[in-house]
């Protein structure tokens, strides 16, 4: 059961970055370049997350546990440490060389974007590169 919701949750997240256009990575680029033919867009996209995920969190933590799953799983740790600038400086850089980011560039295979090709496998290496050096998510990391 566990599988089919996360699978629900996963297509209306994937069909919902297709409908924003977060699957167009000119859109994003366009976004990202305030110089030349900025597209404001995608701030109405971040927008509404924002909001959904301000509301949405308030009502979802008043429950003792998640609907599926055993606990909720929130980050503890309050301490700053290099990795935790390093990460999203390169995601970021990445993110405003390609247009791509991982979420968006997995529904862009579906719509054949130019570049996913490219980018897709390139992520896995760069998630399998991680994985090597030792690196986990902050959120599995014993407190």
């Amino acid at each position: 059961m566990t599988f089919v919701v996360n699978l629900l949750l996963g297509l209306l997240f994937g069909v919902g970055l297709v409908i924003s256009g977060m699957s167009d990575p000119a859109k994003v680029l366009n976004f990202l370049d305030l110089a030349g033919p900025w597209d404001p867009s995608l701030a109405f996209v971040m927008g509404g997350a924002v909001i959904v995920a301000f509301f949405g969190y308030r009502l979802v933590l008043k429950r003792d546990r998640p609907v599926i799953g055993s606990k909720f799983h929130i980050p503890s740790r309050t301490d700053l440490e290099p990795r935790i600038f390093v990460g999203p400086a390169i995601f970021g850089f990445g993110w405003g060389l390609s247009g791509f980011c991982p979420g968006p560039a997995l529904t862009a295979i579906g719509l054949a974007a130019p570049g996913t090709l490219v980018f897709v496998p390139a992520m896995f290496v760069g998630m399998w590169a991680a994985r090597l050096a030792g690196t986990r998510p902050a959120s599995l990391i014993a407190t």
